[in-house]
C-alpha cells in the first residue's frame, strides 16, 4: 500500500459525549442544567437525530429535502441538525444552534487515542494520506487544533467536491489527489458506505467505532502497508 485513506468520524475521531454535549450547548445558551434533565434532553436528541449519532428514526417531512443534502451543502447539513434537535422541546432559547455549534470546534469532538501516534508514524514514512468524509462543514481547524494537520496530505470533503462516499468518485478523486493509484490505496472507515471504496479497486478497513478518547485499532493500517513488522 502506497497511500491510505482516513475516514473521520468514527475512524479517527468521535463526537463528545451526549451528556456533556448537552450541558456545554445549554451553557452556551445561558442555563445550567441539572444532570438529570440533561440526560433526559441528550436521549431525546440522540432519538431524533444527532450528527455522528444512529440514524434518526423518522425524518419529518419538512426536514426530508435538507436531510437528503445534508453533506451536499453547508447549509442543508445545518438545517437538518437543527431542525431535528428543534423536534425536543428542549425550553431553552437558541439551543438547537448551540447544540450544531458543538460540531464545529475542535472541543465537540475527542481524536481517537491512537489516531495522532498511527497518522504520525504513517508520515514519517513518507505515506500520503487524505481524510475522506461525507460531512458539511470544514474539519481543518479541528486537525490544525489537535496537531494533527501537518500528517494529512490532502483533505477530501463531500459539501466540497460534491460526492458522497459510497460514490466511487469520491474515492478515485482522493487518490488521484495524493498521488495513487486506487489498486495501491486502502481506505479504513468504521461503516458501509466507507466499504463502498472497494467499487474503486481500493483495498478497505472497516472498524468499529470506539467510544471518545480510547484507542480504535487504527494501528492495524501499519500491518498492512507493511509498516510494522
Amino acid at each position: 500500500m502506497e497511500g491510505i485513506l482516513f475516514d473521520f468520524h468514527g475512524t479517527l475521531a468521535q463526537v463528545e459525549p451526549p451528556l456533556d454535549w448537552v450541558l456545554a450547548a445549554a451553557a452556551a445558551c445561558g442555563v445550567s442544567l441539572d444532570p438529570a434533565r440533561a440526560t433526559v434532553l441528550a436521549d431525546r436528541l440522540i432519538t431524533a437525530g444527532r450528527a455522528g449519532g444512529p440514524l434518526p428514526r423518522r425524518i419529518p417531512p419538512r426536514l426530508a429535502e435538507v436531510w437528503a443534502e445534508r453533506d451536499m451543502y453547508a447549509h442543508c447539513h445545518r438545517a437538518a441538525y437543527t431542525g431535528l434537535a428543534d423536534t425536543v422541546d428542549s425550553g431553552i432559547d437558541g439551543f438547537a444552534d448551540a447544540l450544531y455549534d458543538r460540531l464545529l470546534i475542535p472541543d465537540g469532538w475527542s481524536p481517537y487515542s491512537d489516531a495522532a501516534a498511527t497518522l504520525a508514524a504513517l508520515h514519517g514514512k513518507g505515506v500520503p494520506i487524505a481524510v475522506v468524509s461525507n460531512i458539511g462543514f470544514d474539519i481543518r481547524p479541528h486537525f490544525e487544533a489537535w496537531g494533527l494537520s501537518s500528517y494529512v496530505t490532502e483533505f477530501v470533503l463531500s459539501f466540497e467536491i460534491g460526492r458522497i462516499k459510497p460514490d466511487p468518485q469520491i474515492f478515485e478523486k482522493a487518490c488521484k489527489l495524493i498521488g495513487v493509484q486506487p489498486e495501491r490505496a486502502l481506505m479504513v472507515g468504521d461503516s458501509a458506505a466507507d466499504a463502498g471504496a472497494v467499487k474503486a479497486g481500493l483495498a478497505t478497513l472497516v472498524l468499529p467505532a470506539a467510544e471518545p478518547g480510547q484507542a480504535n485499532g487504527l494501528w492495524a493500517t501499519l500491518a498492512l502497508t507493511g509498516l510494522l513488522r
